[in-house]
């Protein structure tokens, strides 16, 4: 029975934890405004931007921990990835080998 009890307490969609998130952020703007009402001035806000900026650390979370039944790109085709070229729309020139030692082939030039 607890079981059941503790399964209507457990955030499954992402629906639910947006809904979750909705009331954290409705309650801390009422703490936020109570704040704002018994510490007047620069305290007051410091501490009502400080029960907002919870909503987004939380929200974050909740949104993180709910895994997702579909995946971000559900039917899109693979799409290998686009080669780049380098300066001036060129790739960099490869070494000739010439399997004759270490001389380049300008060298045994005879002019």
């Amino acid at each position: 029975m607890l079981k059941k009890l503790g399964r209507l307490f457990t955030i499954k969609t992402r629906l639910e934890a947006w809904l979750v998130t909705y009331a954290i952020a409705v309650g801390a703007i009422e703490r936020g405004r109570h704040y704002m009402e018994i510490y007047p001035g620069v305290g007051g806000w410091m501490l009502a931007v400080a029960c907002t900026g919870v909503v987004f650390l939380a929200g974050g979370k909740l949104l993180d921990s709910v895994k997702t039944s579909q995946p971000a790109l559900a039917a899109a085709p693979y799409r290998a990835p686009v080669r780049r070229r380098g300066v001036n729309g060129r790739s960099r020139p490869t070494r000739l080998q010439t399997g004759r030692g270490s001389k380049s082939r300008f060298s045994r030039r005879t002019d």
